[in-house]
């Protein structure tokens, strides 16, 4: 079985095509839908789309967010997607899923290329921060996903890494997403950005 958790906050304008790309590929069993305490239709949005939707009560970050949705989760192989993503195809998840269900990788991470200058950048500079990944469950950390906040992609590399896991990469062509700044106004996005690097320098300094 294979299951996949998209951790969402406030993305009520941006979930809904990813989660079309999602249904169109047709390979997860089961799709979790964690609203971290949206102020606005996000859970709406996803439920209309017929997936399972958890609510948190307030927003927790992108670590408890993901630890909700891991909780529910009941797939051998899971999946994990960001809510933002921009020009996602069907193609896209089935090529992160596949290396891992024929046995080839023990997790496959996405990364963008050719959707525009700055995200594909930034991923080149930082793979280890992609938020696209498909991982066996026997590889999830026993770490406590929660307390990572934007640290988890750094916590779950890392250990896959450093046990020994086989990491292969997969090319998302034509695929970005919104940027913090984008969203929130230059001002909190900035903010914003420089909470989630503390985040990640706090995991990455363990």
């Amino acid at each position: 079985m294979l299951s996949l958790i998209i951790p969402a906050y406030n993305e009520e304008e941006r979930i809904g095509q990813v989660l079309d790309a999602v249904i169109a590929a047709g390979v997860f069993d089961q799709v979790i839908v964690v609203d971290d305490g949206s102020t606005d239709r996000t859970a709406e949005v996803a439920t209309a789309h017929r997936v399972e939707v958890v609510r948190l009560p307030t927003n927790r970050g992108k670590g408890a967010a993901v630890a909700a949705g891991l909780s529910r989760a009941q797939g051998e192989v899971i999946g994990f997607l960001d809510a933002d993503l921009v020009g996602l195809r069907p193609e896209h998840i089935r090529a992160l899923v596949l290396p891992v269900i024929k046995g080839q990788a023990d997790m496959t991470i996405g990364l963008f290329g050719g959707g525009r200058l700055s995200t594909d950048l930034a991923q080149k500079l930082t793979p280890i921060l992609t938020g696209q990944r498909v991982v066996h469950r026997r590889w999830l950390p026993p770490a406590d996903f929660s307390t990572a906040r934007y640290g988890i992609e750094v916590l779950l590399h890392k250990h896959v890494k450093d046990s020994g896991g086989r990491i292969v990469e997969v090319s998302l062509d034509e695929v970005t997403h919104h940027m913090k700044e984008e969203k929130l106004g230059w001002r909190k996005g900035v903010a914003a950005r420089l909470r989630m690097y503390w985040d990640i320098l706090k995991v990455m300094a363990k």
